[in-house]
């Protein structure tokens, strides 16, 4: 980095991605800022400025140097890469420290602390970014992990045993297995408790336990959310339910054209039904379950939207989605669906919606996946 645009980003302050230091500090201080910014998206600690921008210099660059290596490779688990650089501005040496983005996240310090960054500074990671953190690693299937407060009475059986007929032309008996190991054995259930995938597919009362897992519905008569809906529909219960109740709602509002063919009247829709399904079982099937926010389905006058909470995951793109790379973040409900037949084939979701919806668009804005499905102009 050239000093002149060195000095621009000490003049810009402290932010998400710059931190300053005067001196050289605590292994466990320096730990905690190395570890914050590997589990966010990198940054830079510059050593030898003050808090509010002061170039002060630092006497022994090289020790420090050494101190950050040892701090880095011991205090940080597993070690975060540093990349140390001296570099000298108005006549003083400074230490910059650009620590990039882990790709082993989520890092913690050897007391077992995690931290993530903010604009403030950092701070210790709540659970559900660790969640996020693990799941993007691969580590950690948020969906086969235990719902607290929930037993498996809380599970619709009635239900389950109408799954595995369907699914495996077999009942409960026919497995030779307690109904418990059964769910178990499918990733439905841990320990005695169900697991996130369990509670979706067959809960009771999901909102009960998951109250962020539910499609909320809207229709507006004009183009933008800013505009009041003139009907909405919040759709709870079983996955199955949810997305059920959604294609009903749709239908009250998306229009249908009727083409006489022969002697029969052939329905055409303005958005084919294979997209729209196909567009809200992904919706569920791949929306980030540590966040705490709906799916969303917005019909507009010109436009249907459906909003998946989450990223894709790790270093899934739109491109690659278009092409059908698949990475699942949710893999037991993704099977599962897949045997309840909401799911025809993995990965052809998003190219299929592509191919069936010309103008249709895919995007990632914030931390939501928004499928947009153009509705045809009504005719003057």
């Amino acid at each position: 980095m050239a000093p002149d645009d060195l000095k621009r980003r000490i003049a810009g302050g402290e932010n998400l991605s710059t931190e300053f230091k005067a001196a050289a500090i605590h292994p466990d201080d320096l730990a905690a800022g190395l570890v914050a910014f590997a589990n966010t998206d990198g940054g830079v600690i510059l050593f030898g400025v003050g808090d509010h921008g002061e170039i002060l210099g630092i006497a022994d660059i090289d020790g420090l140097a050494r101190q950050i290596d040892n701090v880095s490779r011991g205090n940080c688990l597993p070690p975060v890469t540093v990349v140390p650089r001296r570099v000298d501005v108005e006549g003083k040496s400074l230490l910059m420290v650009q620590v990039p983005r882990g790709e082993e996240r989520p890092y913690a310090t050897n007391r077992g602390v995690y931290y993530v960054r903010t604009f403030s500074g950092r701070r210790q990671a709540a659970r559900e970014e660790l969640l996020r953190l693990f799941q993007a690693s691969q580590s950690l299937l948020h969906d086969e992990q235990v719902v607290q407060g929930a037993t498996l009475l809380d599970l619709d059986h009635s239900y389950f045993e109408h799954f595995l007929l369907q699914a495996y032309g077999k009942r409960l008996e026919d497995f030779h297995v307690t109904r418990e190991q059964l769910l178990q054995n499918l990733r439905l259930a841990k320990d005695g408790r169900p697991t996130v995938a369990g509670l979706l597919l067959f809960g009771r009362d999901v909102e009960k336990f998951l109250p962020h897992a539910q499609i909320n519905a809207a229709q507006f008569s004009g183009v933008e959310l800013a505009d009041a809906p003139t009907d909405r529909k919040d759709l709870t219960g079983k996955l199955v339910d949810q997305l059920e109740g959604a294609m009903r709602f749709l239908k009250a509002f998306l229009r249908v054209q009727h083409k006489i063919e022969g002697l029969n009247p052939e329905r055409n829709p303005e958005i084919p039904e294979e997209a729209v399904r196909e567009a809200l079982v992904n919706a569920v099937a791949h929306r980030d379950y540590t966040i705490r926010g709906p799916v969303r389905l917005l019909v507009f006058r010109d436009r249907l939207e459906i909003h998946s909470p989450g990223k894709p995951p790790n270093t899934i793109d739109v491109e690659a989605m278009k092409l059908g790379t698949h990475l699942p973040r949710n893999p037991i409900l993704l099977s599962h669906l897949a045997k309840m037949g909401f799911v025809t084939s993995l990965g052809s979701g998003v190219p299929r919606i592509l191919k069936l919806v010309p103008g249709a668009e895919i995007a990632i804005r914030g931390i939501e996946v928004v499928v947009t499905l153009p509705r045809p102009a009504l005719p003057a």
